[in-house]
């Protein structure tokens, strides 16, 4: 197991630079399983429990974030004119490479992940994949048996785009659930239009084995369960 010295594992998580870290040391504010760390040469594990100030740091080399992503942020890390997700979190988050797997668009709503593991992100984002994403979706129109069978059997859009079949479960005139197993630009915009329906909302539900945890209010956010980054890593 590669360890690291202790200063450079607090200034992994954003919140202070390894000199701020070695000062925190030198002043035994830094403590693991209750006995104060000396010096910042010390190395640990990234796995290690450290506290400062009795309060718990995680230094675990990547972070996995559920984001209840509200409407009018763009999914990006950066943005010349629009405000991005990430203005959500606090700053020492925001220092830690975080991006969106994956996007939503501006006016689109609901789970969003935010992550600073490539390899996991690229894992559930490759075309080959096919992870599937649901999605609550409300209409103008009147949604029918019709939809739900194009949806099923796939369908070439205006532009020469084939679809992937998809999933519609409807579940009133003017709402459905909507399954995709690809996510092209405005998707599910663009096959609703097909029908001859506009999208008024959209909401993401799920991503792979992820669900929305509806107790985060929209712009909450909160770090994944050791049980949800299992099973999601285990959906690669």
């Amino acid at each position: 197991m590669a360890l690291e010295r202790v200063d450079k594992l607090l200034a992994n998580t954003g919140r202070w630079s390894r000199k701020e870290a070695a000062e925190l040391v030198r002043a035994g504010r830094v403590t693991v399983e209750g006995t104060p760390v000396c010096r910042r040469e010390e190395k640990f594990p990234a796995q290690t429990r450290f506290r400062v100030d009795g309060e718990e740091i995680s230094t675990e080399e990547h972070t996995y974030l559920m984001l209840h992503k509200p409407a009018g942020l763009v999914s990006a890390t950066e943005d010349p004119r629009e405000s991005t997700v990430l203005s959500l979190l606090p700053e020492h988050l925001r220092r830690i490479g975080l991006f969106p797997a994956g996007r939503l668009d501006k006016d689109t709503v609901g789970l969003l992940l935010l992550t600073n593991d490539g390899a996991l992100a690229h894992a559930l984002l490759a075309p080959g994949r096919h992870v599937d994403k649901r999605y609550l979706v409300r209409v103008e129109g009147v949604l029918d048996r019709e939809d739900e069978r194009a949806f099923r059997e796939g369908m070439v859009l205006g532009d020469g785009f084939h679809c992937l079949p998809a999933g519609l479960e409807i579940l009133g005139a003017h709402e459905a659930i909507v399954t995709l197993w690809e996510g092209k630009y405005h998707q599910i915009k663009r096959m609703c239009a097909a029908r001859g329906k506009k999208v008024v909302f959209l909401k993401r539900l799920t991503f792979g084995s992820l669900t929305l945890d509806e107790a985060l209010e929209p712009g909450g956010w909160r770090p994944l369960t050791e049980e949800e980054l299992r099973t999601l890593r285990e959906r690669r």
